[in-house]
């Protein structure tokens, strides 16, 4: 199977659905998406709208919503990415082609092990894991220009807030606490001691666990 050519075509539908970016695009078409789920499925890999299971009942989130996400941090190529939930590993991935330095927190073991296994096989270096309750960050290598959650929160958790660099984004789902399936896309930017927030439709993803989400 040519997946060169599936990328081409996965890109060329995230265009016709709103995505602009260029950096965005080429970062989407520079990854190996079927190399981050089972054999068993890679057939389905480019399918743009399709989220795919990884084990443990979770997904990998499906090209678009990758893409969507990402668009809205408004990568620039430079500075510190912090991703919050690795999962497969590959919207990661895609951030290591938008950032300088990538670091990405999973309360799962098997998956950050997995996630960045896969990220080295693919000659990734700048691409970082760690084993912990997201919901804290990763403050040794804050301030970040952008962070992203890719489970849904509660609340925005606030150590992610003090990690954002001033002007930096955040994007996350927002989820109600009494209906963690009501979940809406937020970005939040930093101006100064004060942030700035947007809604962008809904969406769905599965709840972020921990001190700042929903109990394990």
């Amino acid at each position: 199977m040519n997946y060169a050519i599936q990328r081409d075509r996965m890109v060329r539908r995230l265009q016709s659905r709103g995505i602009t970016d260029p950096r965005v695009l080429d970062a989407m078409r520079g990854v190996a998406r079927h190399r981050f789920v089972e054999e068993a499925l890679q057939g389905k890999a480019y399918d743009d709208d399709v989220a795919l299971p990884i084990g443990d009942q979770q997904t990998i989130s499906q090209p678009w919503i990758v893409a969507r996400m990402t668009e809205l941090l408004e990568p620039d190529g430079g500075g510190r990415a912090l991703e919050i939930g690795s999962g497969s590993g590959y919207q990661a991935a895609v951030l290591s082609r938008l950032y300088h330095q990538v670091y990405s927190v999973e309360r799962i073991p098997e998956f950050s092990r997995r996630a960045l296994r896969i990220i080295r096989a693919l000659g990734i270096e700048n691409a970082h894991f760690k084993i912990f309750d997201g919901g804290y960050g990763w403050s040794e290598f804050a301030p970040y220009r952008g962070i992203l959650v890719t489970a849904a929160a509660p609340e925005l958790p606030a150590p992610l807030l003090e990690q954002l660099a001033d002007g930096g984004r955040l994007v996350l789902p927002l989820a109600s606490r009494d209906d963690p399936d009501d979940q809406v896309l937020a970005r939040v930017t930093r101006r100064g001691d004060g942030v700035e927030r947007e809604t962008f439709g809904a969406c769905k993803f599965v709840p972020l666990l921990g001190r700042f989400g929903w109990p394990t």
